[in-house]
């Protein structure tokens, strides 16, 4: 299929009209797996709409790590895990018993799509420097230079876009579904998308809404996360929420709305962020007093957010030596910082106090270790924090093949949705999110979504 569905004599506002059987709205994580996993089967025709490339998504700024319990890296390296072990260990962390079902079919899963991603071409290793709160042995998964997100997703868009019964359009927003009948008799035909000044109406015997979340949405954050306050926005600007109106009109449930994927290392000034391990390396907080207020490791980055949040100014200093540093450094996340200058340095504690402008009594006291844990030794590094909000984990709810609920449980006929639209799985609060998440719930629906296309 040529990746320009529409045809190239259509004239401007003209409608072209397309029908394929598979239709994905979004090009990140989610959208991407649905289309690659589907595709596969060479009879199935997918059409892709991304609303900017350029901009990127959710998945494309994100650490690009892949949590999976039981695979081959893990066993190779001598860790004992299971996708049972890591669906109990997300579960204790969000206490959201209620999906239980969705957390185990997604960890089941994760095993087969990292493998699948390794053997197209993407090299993967597991973490064992990537420890994280709530995560009971290391399972993300990451390319050993730790470039984030962004080339993984790159890679994939690579590979879908060699396929002959795909078409990916970019700059291709999809404006709205085309529903056929009402109420619980409404059923998903298709969808509308917008590219340049012509209209695409597709017909799809399924669609798949694989947008990213409402965090860019001021007002759908302001009804829904009043409380997280004004904190820095990481996200792409493209999370606007659009699919929100759309499952609205068709009665669609939503749940833990209220629930974001937060992030409490994030730099003062600057935007980038932290290496997440760095407490696990010994790194300590402090506020403006220069008073250590939490035990570091008590919190994942998420959660971490609303402890700054609560702190005078909304901002904290972390502090670390060169030890930690030579493990931490080894992150996109830190390359960033530095060349951007978050990172900076103080040979001694007195400097280092002169620096953050607290008392040096006051620091040093801080910066004495809790019980089994180093001291730090100087000279150290540091950098001012604040909070920040990656994207959303409230969403539409769906059953374990990503099927749309009702309230009453029942299914919207022709819809499929994973990624930033549907629930994740951080539970009713953001401090349940486990690192990882994110990517487990887009690439797992997608995977599930997709692989059940195919056999169509």
């Amino acid at each position: 299929m040529s990746p320009d569905l529409l045809d190239a004599g259509t004239l401007p506002d003209e409608v072209e009209e397309v029908e394929v059987d598979l239709a994905v709205a979004g090009a990140g994580a989610c959208g991407l797996m649905t289309a690659l996993r589907a595709s596969e089967n060479p009879d199935v025709l997918v059409a892709v709409f991304e609303k900017d490339a350029r901009e990127g998504s959710n998945a494309a700024v994100s650490s690009g790590s892949l949590a999976a319990g039981g695979t081959r890296w893990q066993r190779d390296a001598g860790i004992k895990d299971s996708p049972e072990q890591h669906a109990q260990d997300i579960l204790e962390q969000s206490g959201d018993e209620r999906h239980r079902a969705l957390v185990d079919t997604l960890c089941a899963v994760a095993p087969e799509y990292v493998s699948w991603v390794a053997e197209s071409g993407y090299a993967l290793e597991v973490g064992v420097d990537m420890t994280r709160k709530g995560m009971s042995v290391p399972r993300l998964h990451a390319d050993p230079l730790r470039r984030g997100g962004g080339p993984l997703i790159t890679h994939l868009r690579g590979v879908l876009t060699a396929r002959d019964n795909v078409a990916l359009l970019d700059e291709a927003p999809v404006q709205s579904l085309r529903v056929s009948g009402t109420g619980d008799a409404a059923a998903v035909k298709g969808l509308t998308a917008q590219q340049g000044s012509r209209r695409v109406e597709v017909t799809a015997g399924r669609v798949v809404l694989a947008t990213d979340g409402f965090a860019g949405n001021a007002d759908l954050m302001r009804r829904h996360c009043a409380a997280l306050g004004d904190p820095f926005f990481g996200g792409t600007s493209t999370s606007t929420g659009d699919s929100v109106a759309w499952l609205d009109a068709l009665g669609v449930e939503f749940r833990n709305m209220g629930a974001c994927l937060r992030h409490g290392q994030v730099t003062v000034g600057y935007g980038t962020r932290v290496n997440p391990n760095l407490p696990w390396l010994g790194a300590i907080l402090v506020n403006t007093a220069g008073r250590r207020f939490v035990d570091e490791q008590s919190h994942g980055y998420s959660g971490l957010a609303g402890v700054i949040q609560a702190q005078p100014g909304e901002r904290a200093a972390m502090v670390w030596d060169v030890e930690a540093q030579a493990t931490a450094q080894h992150s996109e996340m830190m390359r960033e910082s530095a060349q951007a200058g978050a990172i900076r340095s103080a040979p001694d504690t007195d400097a280092l106090a002169v620096a953050l402008r607290v008392d040096p009594r006051v620091l040093e006291e801080s910066l004495r270790p809790v019980e089994e844990r180093r001291a730090l030794r100087g000279p150290f590094h540091y950098a001012w924090l604040t909070h920040g909000v990656l994207t959303t984990q409230g969403g539409a709810a769906v059953d374990t093949r990503g099927r749309v609920l009702r309230p009453d449980g029942t299914a919207v006929k022709g819809l499929r949705a994973g990624g930033g639209v549907a629930v994740g799985l951080a539970g009713e609060r953001s401090e349940g999110y486990s690192s990882g998440n994110g990517l487990l719930a887009a690439f797992g629906m997608g995977w599930i979504i997709g692989s059940e296309a195919a056999a169509v």
